[in-house]
This record gives C-alpha cells, sequence and structure tokens, in this order.
C-alpha cells in the first residue's frame, strides 16, 4: 500500500509532531527499548501490530509488522500508556523488541515509514516538562541519574527526580508571592495611607525570612555541585617526584605516561574514580619548576590553575631526596607547600605551621617513593607515606579522600543547590530581595520596592520553570478582595 495512503488511514499526515528514538543503549542487547510519543502512537501501534492496541499499562506480546510489506520484523513486548497518564503526557507506545542491530534498524525503518520523525536529544523529556509532568529541576534530576557513576551521585539525583528541590524552592516562591501580593495591596490601596502602610509592612518580614532561607542555601560549600561534577583532585608538586605514577595507580591503568625525563606532563591529565560511593576527578598535573621553555611553562601555569579550583590538593614530595630542590617561591605561596621534605619531618617546627595551612585549605602532603627508604620516616600526623610503585600506602590515601567526603558531603539532608544555574538564579533573588529591603526604608519609592520583588520572582520563577506572573493577582483577589 502507498504511504499516502497509510497517512490517511492512521491520520498521519505530515504527523512531524510525533516523535520516535531507541530508549535504551545502541549495540546489541537483550532487550532493546524503543518508545513512541505523540497523537499517531496509538495509530502506529494499530499499523505495526497483529493482534490490536493492548490495554492501556499492560505487557502484551505482539508479533511486529513492517506496514509497508507485511514482513514481521520481530516478536516484542508492547505497552500502551494514553495521554496525559504518560511519561511525556502525551499518547505513548513503547517496543520491546530483541536488541540485535538487525531488529533495531528494521522497527526504526518502519516508524520512519510511518511518517514519524526521529526524536532529538532530551526530547521526551521536554516533552514531559512542557506538558506539567516534571519541573526544570526534576528533569535535570533525570539528566543526573541517567549519568551518575557513584551512589552518591545517584542518591542525589533520585531526591531531585522525585521533587526534594522542587518543593523547597515553590516553597520560597510561595513566601515571595505573598510578600508581593501585600507590596501590590499597598500600592492600589496608597490613597488611603493607614491601610498601604498596614499592607506594605506586612510584606517585611517574610521578605526578611526569605532572604535568611538563601543565604543559608548558598552557604553550603557547593556541597550539591561536587557531588554532580565529582571532588576535584590535584595532584600537584616538583618534576619527577611520582605524580603521574600515582594517578595510574588510582587509575589502575596507564593513564598517563611515565618518564625519567622532567617535564614529560605537559598538560592536564583528568580520572574519574569511584572511592566508597564518592565521585572524584584526579587532575594529574606539570611539575612546579621553574619552566625552560614557554611549552611546560604554560603546563605549569594550567597545574597551579588545576589547584586553585580544586577541591582537594595532593601535595607531593620525594621522600627519597631529603633536600628537592625548592619550589620557586611564586608556585610555594599560591599553594602554601613547604620547600623541602625537612618541614615534613618530626620535631615540629616551620613544617607544622606549614601543615596546619595546608590541612584548612584541603591539601593532604603525600611523601612518595616510600620503597626506596630503608625504613619508614618519622612525620607530623596527617602526612602519609606512600610508594606509588608497590602501593604501600595508598588504602590509607583513599581513606583519608573518602573521609574528607563524608565530611562535606555526607550528609543525608539533600543539597539544595546541585548546579550552577540554580546557584545564579538564587543569588539574583537574593540580590534583588536585598535591594527590596533597602528601598523599603525609603517609603517614597514603594513602586520601585515592588519591581525589586518582580526580580526575585522571576529569579525563582527560572528555576523550576514557573513563571506564571497571573499568581500574584490570584494572591491580591483571594487575600484583599480588591474591586469588591
Amino acid at each position: 500500500m502507498p504511504c499516502s495512503q497509510w497517512y490517511k488511514i492512521l491520520g498521519l499526515e505530515n504527523n512531524v509532531m510525533t516523535i520516535f528514538a531507541l530508549s535504551s543503549a545502541p549495540g546489541r542487547a537483550g532487550v532493546a527499548v524503543i518508545r513512541v510519543s505523540g497523537k499517531a502512537a496509538r495509530g502506529v501501534l494499530e499499523a505495526l501490530c497483529k493482534g490490536g492496541v493492548p490495554a492501556p499499562r499492560m505487557a502484551t506480546v505482539r508479533d511486529l509488522h513492517d506496514p509497508k510489506s507485511g514482513q514481521i520484523l520481530d516478536q516484542a513486548l508492547v505497552l500502551w500508556f494514553p495521554g496525559p497518564a504518560s511519561f511525556t503526557g502525551e499518547d505513548v507506545a513503547e517496543l520491546h523488541v530483541h536488541g540485535g542491530r538487525a531488529v533495531v534498524a528494521g522497527v526504526l525503518d518502519a516508524l520512519g515509514g510511518l511518517g514519524l520523525r526521529m526524536a532529538e536529544r532530551g526530547e521526551f523529556t521536554r516533552r514531559a516538562f512542557e506538558n506539567g509532568k516534571l519541573d526544570l529541576t526534576e528533569a535535570e534530576g533525570l539528566a543526573d541519574l541517567i549519568h551518575a557513576d557513584t551512589a552518591a551521585q545517584r542518591s542525589q539525583a533520585l531526591s531531585q527526580l522525585s521533587g526534594g528541590l522542587w518543593e523547597r524552592y515553590e516553597a520560597w516562591r510561595s513566601s515571595l508571592l505573598r510578600a508581593m501580593a501585600y507590596v501590590e495591596a499597598s500600592l492600589d490601596f496608597s490613597d488611603e495611607g493607614d491601610i498601604a502602610e498596614g499592607a506594605f509592612n506586612e510584606a517585611l518580614p517574610l521578605v526578611r525570612a526569605l532572604a535568611a532561607e538563601l543565604d543559608q542555601a548558598l552557604a553550603d560549600g557547593r556541597r550539591g555541585e561536587m557531588v554532580r561534577e565529582g571532588i576535584q583532585v590535584a595532584i600537584v608538586g616538583a618534576p619527577n617526584v611520582g605524580k603521574s605514577s600515582l594517578l595510574n595507580a588510582f587509575a589502575g591503568r596507564e593513564a598517563a605516561i611515565v618518564f625519567d625525563e622532567p617535564g614529560t606532563t605537559r598538560d592536564i591529565i583528568e580520572v574519574a574514580l569511584d572511592l566508597d560511593g564518592f565521585p572524584f576527578v584526579l587532575h594529574d598535573t606539570a611539575g612546579l619548576r621553574d619552566a625552560p621553555g614557554p611549552v611546560e611553562r604554560e603546563g605549569v601555569r594550567r597545574a597551579l590553575a588545576a589547584a586553585a579550583d580544586a577541591d582537594v590538593v595532593l601535595a607531593m614530595l620525594d621522600a627519597s631526596t631529603p633536600h628537592p630542590a625548592p619550589l620557586p617561591l611564586e608556585e610555594k605561596a599560591v599553594l602554601h607547600l613547604p620547600g623541602s621534605i625537612q618541614a615534613f619531618l618530626l620535631p615540629g617546627g616551620e613544617g607544622q605551621d606549614e601543615g596546619s595551612k595546608a590541612q584548612s585549605r584541603a591539601v593532604i602532603a603525600v611523601l612518595n617513593k616510600a620503597d626506596l627508604l630503608p625504613s619508614p620516616l618519622a612525620l607530623h600526623p596527617g602526612v602519609i607515606q606512600i610508594s606509588a610503585k608497590t602501593g604501600e600506602g595508598l588504602n590509607e590515601l583513599k581513606a583519608r579522600l573518602v573521609s574528607f567526603a563524608r565530611e562535606n558531603f555526607g550528609a543525608t539532608e539533600t543539597p539544595l543547590i546541585t548546579r550552577a544555574r540554580h546557584r545564579q538564579e538564587i543569588e539574583r533573588a537574593r540580590a534583588a530581595l536585598a535591594c527590596f529591603l533597602t528601598c523599603a526604608g525609603a517609603s517614597d519609592h514603594p513602586e520601585l520596592a515592588a519591581e525589586h520583588l518582580h526580580e526575585a520572582a522571576d529569579a525563582l520563577g527560572w528555576l523550576t520553570g514557573r513563571l506564571d506572573v497571573e499568581e500574584v493577582l490570584g494572591q491580591i483577589f483571594s487575600e484583599f478582595c480588591i474591586g469588591k
């Protein structure tokens, strides 16, 4: 039968709004999931399935046939989700087919032949957001859950997907809407001084309380962002102290080139790790020294930048060389590292002060090449002696990193900020509230003060994707009966 006749029978004329895509990972597998979403989803099932459309939300075995040739494509498990009770809020069909490449390709070709459009990246989730099935934070939580590599990332993403952020953000928004309603009412009753002043004053404690909550959320040490992106660990030190060897030991593979020649590492090499459920990203950096050439000098600059941005710095020295070449003063000042191994040895002295500075800046002192020593060194508490070659001390170093993660990110309460976007909008809202409180002290500018609240509401609305200014009118009419 010609395609044009199929389009008319199924109501698919020019139907580019119904989308389809492989929802499971590509490649051979036991089962592959193909999803269809849009008005034509039911017609697609009628065209493909011998035996008719299954009952809603009931997994049913059906033979799938190519509508054009009649050739059987596969025996599949078919599910039918009429909208709006579906993931996207539209009519949705799912085809759970055998995961061979030929089977998947045949079914996808058949769907394309029916006039459907291949979905763009994230389009199913976008439709869910546009149809009110998810807010922006829940959609982001879903994306984070798909990309989660560790237990901590999974837990945080699940909490966000289930509305953990949405509830707090909406509570903030609700409080702000109440304050806005009082301020708008004070403007509408501006010719009645007592009423206007009373309504405006009702808004002040609400705004102050909200500002305090935003301050508390912002003062979280970027805990949520670190869990999502991974705890950044920079390995720094002079050339040939074993930085690349340590990275390879953690990774369990030759991720970085190890060679005796100083300056082998020029660029940053990253390795992602899962340590006891916490995500870490290790950065191997160029050796810190007065580099002779421009390329190595750029590597040193990048090493210092990585250390400045890192959550943890592993400051490495060669334990087999009691008096290594001192670091250039600039690098030492930036990293607060001692210039000699003597600073790490007992008894105390200048090194102990340096060590306390380092620990307050999340710097862990590491002495490598312990396998070359006749006996262990007497070190200040907190300094870890390892051998990247034999593995000595690596478990202690891993335990130190995990301890850092537990202390900073192991809280059971879900962070209120998990992305830079969240932080930017909350900061914008907080700045607008500060401007409102400043204007509130000048009673001759109530209109300007109200505008600052609108700016704060806009920022909080961008957090979840809700930007409905009509809600303010609803608050006003319900609480003040204006126009009665």
